[in-house]
């Protein structure tokens, strides 16, 4: 029986022992990631696209509504300032004008009547012939006289530079970009008949991808040349459908020469570069809804860092944040990562 017994403990003994090698057996191995040494991030060049545009820019629009019978000009006419673009019908305008004047015509005569009765008032008064009162009475319709002439006076004015609104006048010297009014075509007030670039500056409108800032400065190539041009202006918000940043920089005197609407190219200098500034592969970075961040392996675990990022290319991208030249993060994989969780250097 004692042997029996024994048999029973060194059996149960032997079961332990298989399990705990299973046990162990299961435990998955920790996994390989390709790794990256950072290197602090020098100044880089770029180029962008854009398109040369006047400095001032005028959409043209009568003032007043009508149907146009004139067209004096075309798209990609240069005209001087002064000169009769469009010119509305009048006929309309003349009976306002002429209305106007006959109230002002009619106002004139009753300040007159006016003017008259109160004369005599004042004599029918002095010879206690009629009432202080009457007299006052004379006066206020004298002053009522008045303000409606006044009144007609302003229609009139207003009657007359209607016509005058009419014809519409280029503001300034400058090139005719577009012209879509036309002949027969019945505009209200306001409406866009044509766009004016003004003669004189000329600048290159460029739309930034968001969350780049436009550099004080780019290059622009000319006849062989890099000519430096400087930004003038930035909007203040990114465009909501394009979701791009819309800037505007000054050309130098020479390039009135370059067409408007032409595409030029401008170079740009990186001004990220800077402390805490790293270039890493596209792979490194790993979003889970907390923004951008990267995976620095030490000691054989990895742990999550926040980044800023500065700038994505096609394989790279430009960050910024608390972490050293040298350190080493994931640059591949990041996406299977938790916080303390060991792994293995691909290659070691």
């Amino acid at each position: 029986m004692r042997f029996w017994v024994a048999g029973l403990a060194v059996l149960a003994l032997s079961l332990s022992g298989c399990g705990e090698g299973r046990d162990t057996a299961a435990a998955p191995p920790a996994p390989y990631v390709k790794t990256w040494a950072l290197q602090a991030a020098e100044a880089s060049s770029y180029s962008l696209s854009g398109v040369v545009r006047a400095r001032v820019e005028s959409p043209l629009a009568f003032q007043v509504p009508g149907r146009i019978v004139v067209r004096a000009v075309d798209a990609g006419q240069t005209v001087k300032k002064g000169v009769s673009l469009f010119q509305l019908d009048t006929r309309d305008l003349d009976e306002q004008y002429r209305e106007a004047q006959a109230g002002v015509a009619a106002a004139r005569a009753a300040q007159r009547i006016a003017q008259d009765d109160l004369t005599r008032h004042r004599q029918l008064l002095a010879g206690n012939a009629v009432s202080r009162q009457a007299a006052d009475q004379a006066e206020l319709v004298l002053q009522e006289a008045q303000a409606r002439l006044q009144g007609a006076l302003a229609r009139q004015t207003q009657a007359k530079n209607a016509l005058e609104y009419a014809r519409l006048l280029a503001p300034a010297d400058g090139v005719l970009i577009d012209v879509t009014g036309d002949v027969g075509q019945v505009v209200a007030a306001g409406q866009t008949v044509a766009l004016l670039a003004h003669a004189g500056e000329r600048e290159i409108e460029v739309y930034f991808p968001q969350g780049e800032v436009p550099p004080r400065q780019g290059e622009l190539t000319l006849n062989g040349q890099a000519v430096s041009v400087q930004l003038r202006e930035s909007a203040g918000a990114v465009d909501a459908q394009s979701r791009t940043l819309r800037a505007r920089y000054a050309l130098p005197a020479l390039a009135p020469a370059l067409q408007l609407g032409s595409v030029q190219r401008l170079a740009f200098s990186s001004d990220d570069a800077g402390a805490n500034t790293f270039r890493v592969p596209v792979g490194a970075l790993n979003e889970r809804g907390d923004g951008p961040r990267v995976w620095q392996l030490k000691d054989g675990t990895v742990t999550p860092v926040q980044v800023t990022l500065l700038r994505l290319d096609t394989e790279t991208a430009l960050i910024r944040a608390e972490l050293q030249a040298g350190d080493t993060i994931v640059a591949l994989g990041a996406h299977l990562l938790a916080d303390g969780m060991a792994v293995r250097e691909h290659g070691k």
